[in-house]
Order: structure tokens, then C-alpha cells, then sequence
């Protein structure tokens, strides 16, 4: 095997998919100073062995291992440092990430680790390296950042690499923080939202175009909160327009101006993704977890994103929120597919460290799942079969809504009453496949049809040309025709060679 370079300092996390790239990574070695020469970055994905993965971190013969810790990688990242602390006890390791930044509540890797750096440590992480590249061990394994002014920093973007622009997304930031206060959210803990300025932030964006980036996926929580820095930021790509040019922001629901709407409506289609939180249209759960939101004008600016522009609208709702009950729920859920969303998230509430949210656990009952990613149970007000039920009907909205595969099929399903009507169809999917998991395409189409012709709302002759058309789209080669044909003539074979065993019985 071929061995790695030396660097006293490797960088690390898993990402979720390759496809991902770790931003926060990138922000640490540009702030490195002097320290950048003897480090590196090594980017792995949760797929991967966590033996394997300390393997190649070890080849580098570190003397420092620096792991960022999300919810969606903790496990992984504790199994791997667990391995790197039996074989190589010297190596120091620093943690850092949402994951490990509000102490006391912590995870067990805080324990295993010989520093916790909590907080945006583009400085402190500086710091605490050369203290022990020079043997001055900090006193204090716990260390709370001092955030530099954004002025001060480094930006990363020239890090990252020709095989990421070409293959991966590319995350930037024209702001930091957030100045809503939604108790569900890590940004409710920020003071404010911060401009990076203008005019560098656009440079480097130009110097990414000019090196072939076309994917930028834009992290800002509140990206039109400044409309005129939005109005600049989209004009600058505007005129950049080529084909394979794709915009991914997360926008205020119920702030779109004028002059915004009207540079907007200049993309043309595939080229700009609007992720949208409604999280919930309930007043009353709105103030109790401290979300400011003017339900009539979110839903007029969806209904003018989806009449208006090209822009493609993911949409985002909150199941087991305080106080939320299913026929409650339901009700956000139908007023949110009345407004056509292109895709609507449906999330399972999770508890994050840290967040305010916390407060209600006791009153609400609100129980986890000790293991991450740490996903809401129950609640007094929605029991675990219930809860259950609901994470299956997010699995199969993935699969048949989200997916775009059943484009003229969904309206059949949703034509009465959308939430209803596709919690039968899961409980439906559920009884018939025992599984959300491992489902093949055709099988899926097969599903569908055998539990949607039985229902009284729909006729068996429309729902079977239906779904043919919808077939006809994906890449397989059989008709629909076909496909259930083969279907039921297996079906008939096993009746029959049931028939059969019983009279030899």
C-alpha cells in the first residue's frame, strides 16, 4: 500500500455521501497561518470502515487528528476514535462540530478525545495547535471559542480542489447566522445575522466560475433577508448564465419583495433551488417555539414561486413539534400540497444539543432516540405506533412523491384528501412489502398498483394507463403491461402450487 505523506496535523470528518464536502474543514487550514505546511485535509464518508478510516489517518503519522462531529457522523467518528486510542495513544485528538459544542450535553466521543473545541474555531483550533506542537498542553481539555469578525478571516474557497468543483457540491456562504429565534434550530443561539463584504465574497465567487464551478450551494440561513445583497448576489450569476449552472439557497417564506421576485423570474428553469422551511402553519405552535412566520404571505410566495418563476421549491415540515397532534399535522400537510411545492421534506423532529427547544421535554414529554441521530420518539400527544407510522409515510414520500418518478400517478393518490389518503396507501405499503428499505423499482410500480386499484375512488382502467405513462419514463425496459401480466401470472403459478400441496396433504 502505498504510504501516505507526513503531516503533523490532519483535518478530518465523514461525510454523508461523497458527494458532500466539508466546508468547516476547509475554513480550519485556510486560518492555519504558518501551521498550514505541515497539515492536510482527509474527507471519508460514513459508508466507510472505521478501521479503514484510522488506518489511513495513522499513515500520515499525525501528530494531531482534528475530527469534525455532526448528528448525521457521531457514531462513525466515536467507533474511530475509540480504534485510534488503542492503537496509537499518542496521537492527540481534537474534536469540534455542532456535535460537541454545548457541554455538559455531550456525547460519549467528548470523553474518548484529548480536546473539546466548541464553537467556530477557525482561531482557537490555530492556537491550540501550536501550544501543543511546542509541548504546551492546555490545562483545560474544554475549550470555548472567540469567533473572529468575518473581516478577519481566511476565506477557503481556493481549497477546494479540480476533483471537487468537478464532481462534488461546493458550499459558500455570503452570510453567517440567523436572527429568528426558532427553538428547534442551532442558529436560534446566534445574536444576529453577519455580511461577509459584498465585493470579496463575489470574487471568489468569480475565481470558482472562472475555474469550472457551476453547483454552489449557498449555507446562509436566511439568504434574502438583505434583499438588496440578494438582488446583487443573483444578478452577478445571471450574468454567468450557462447551461449546468445550478443555485441552491434557503429563503425567508414570507419575505419576497418586488424587486427580488422580478430578478427571479429571469432564471430560466434548473437553474435555481429554493429550500423553503414552513416547518408548520399552526399559529399557536409557532409562538410556543418561538417561530415568527405570516402564514398568508408564505403561502402567497409559494403560489408565486410556482406560478411565476422556474425556480424549483423544496419545502420543508416538522413532524412532533410540543403540542402538534396527527389530524393536526395533517392539516399543515394538506395546506402545503394545495400549495405544489416541486418537493416537500417531511423531517422527524430530532434533538439537537444546545438547542432551546429542549425546555419543552419534560412538559411535552418529549422522548428520543438515545442513538443518533436522535429522532423523537413520542410525545404526550403522539404515541410510538403513531410515530412509527408517520416515519414510514416520510420513507415512501421520499420513494413516490419526492422522487418526481410518479409525476401523473401522485395527483390519483392525493385527489381527496392528500394526507389521509397517502397514510393509507404506507399503511397499505407496509403490510404488503414488511419493509421501506430495499425495494426495487419495478416492485415498487407493482406495490402501487396492486393497493391503489382497490380503492373506490379511483377506476382500475385510468390508474393502469396511468402508471403506464409514468413507466414509460424510467429506464426500464418492460412495459407496465408486461410487468403485471408477470406479476399475476407468478401469483396464479403460487395459488396453484398451494392448491396443490393441500390435496397431497
Amino acid at each position: 500500500m502505498q504510504q501516505a505523506s507526513k503531516h503533523q496535523i490532519v483535518l478530518t470528518t465523514l461525510n454523508s455521501r461523497y458527494l458532500h464536502t466539508a466546508f468547516g474543514l476547509r475554513y480550519l487550514y485556510a486560518n492555519l497561518g504558518e501551521l498550514q505546511s505541515v497539515a492536510c485535509i482527509e474527507e471519508f464518508t460514513i459508508q466507510q470502515r472505521p478501521i479503514d478510516i484510522a488506518e489511513k489517518l495513522l499513515q500520515h503519522q499525525p501528530k494531531i487528528i482534528g475530527f469534525g462531529v455532526y448528528i448525521w457522523n457521531v457514531s462513525q467518528v466515536t467507533k474511530t476514535v475509540a480504534l485510534l486510542k488503542q492503537v496509537s495513544p499518542e496521537t492527540i485528538i481534537v474534536l469540534g462540530g455542532p456535535e460537541v459544542s454545548h457541554l455538559p450535553d455531550k456525547p460519549a466521543v467528548a470523553d474518548l478525545a484529548d480536546y473539546v473545541v466548541m464553537g467556530a474555531a477557525e482561531k482557537s483550533f490555530a492556537q491550540l495547535c501550536q501550544l501543543l506542537l511546542s509541548g504546551n498542553k492546555p490545562l483545560l481539555r474544554e475549550i470555548q471559542s472567540d469567533e473572529l469578525a468575518l473581516d478577519l478571516l481566511q476565506l477557503p474557497y481556493q481549497y477546494y480542489s479540480d476533483d471537487d468543483i468537478k464532481n462534488r457540491l461546493i458550499y459558500v456562504e455570503a452570510s453567517r447566522g440567523c436572527p429568528f429565534k426558532c427553538e428547534f434550530c442551532l442558529s436560534s443561539l446566534d445574536k444576529t445575522s453577519k455580511p461577509f463584504e459584498l465585493s470579496v465574497f463575489l470574487h471568489e465567487m468569480d475565481v470558482l466560475y472562472q475555474r469550472g464551478a457551476r453547483n454552489f450551494k449557498f449555507i446562509d440561513r436566511t439568504f434574502n433577508l438583505k434583499v438588496s445583497s440578494s438582488i446583487a448576489i443573483l444578478e452577478f450569476f445571471l450574468e454567468r448564465m450557462t447551461g449546468g449552472l445550478y443555485l441552491h439557497f434557503e429563503v425567508v417564506p414570507d419575505n419576497l419583495a418586488d424587486k427580488l421576485k422580478t430578478v427571479i423570474k429571469k432564471f430560466p428553469e434548473h437553474a435555481l433551488q429554493f429550500e423553503i422551511g414552513v416547518q408548520t402553519f399552526d399559529e399557536k405552535i409557532q409562538v410556543l417555539i418561538s417561530r415568527k412566520q405570516n402564514n398568508k404571505k408564505t403561502c402567497e410566495n409559494l403560489h408565486w414561486l410556482r406560478a411565476s418563476s422556474h425556480a424549483y421549491i423544496h419545502a420543508d415540515l416538522i413532524f412532533g413539534l410540543p403540542s402538534d397532534t396527527l389530524p393536526n399535522f395533517a392539516k399543515s400537510f394538506d395546506q402545503l400540497v394545495s400549495l405544489k411545492p416541486h418537493e416537500i421534506q417531511l423531517g422527524i423532529l430530532k434533538r439537537l444539543r444546545g438547542v432551546p427547544l429542549n425546555r419543552h421535554n419534560e412538559k411535552y414529554q418529549l422522548r428520543y432516540n438515545p442513538e443518533s441521530p436522535y429522532n423523537i420518539l413520542r410525545t404526550r400527544d403522539i404515541d410510538f405506533n403513531t410515530m412509527q407510522r408517520v416515519n414510514r409515510f416520510a420513507r415512501y414520500w421520499d420513494m413516490i412523491a419526492n422522487s418526481g418518478r410518479f409525476k401523473h400517478t401522485l395527483p390519483l393518490i392525493l385527489k381527496n384528501s392528500p394526507f389521509a389518503c397517502f397514510m393509507q396507501l404506507s399503511d397499505d405499503l407496509y403490510r404488503s412489502a414488511g419493509s421501506t428499505w430495499k425495494i426495487s423499482l419495478p416492485r415498487l410500480f407493482i406495490l402501487l398498483f396492486e393497493n391503489l386499484k382497490n380503492r373506490n375512488d379511483i377506476d382500475e382502467g385510468v390508474l393502469f394507463e396511468t402508471m403506464s405513462a409514468d413507466y414509460q419514463r424510467t429506464a426500464e425496459k418492460a412495459s407496465f403491461e408486461l410487468l403485471i401480466n408477470k406479476k399475476s401470472k407468478v401469483t396464479r403459478i403460487g395459488v396453484a402450487n398451494k392448491r396443490q400441496q393441500k390435496m397431497l396433504e
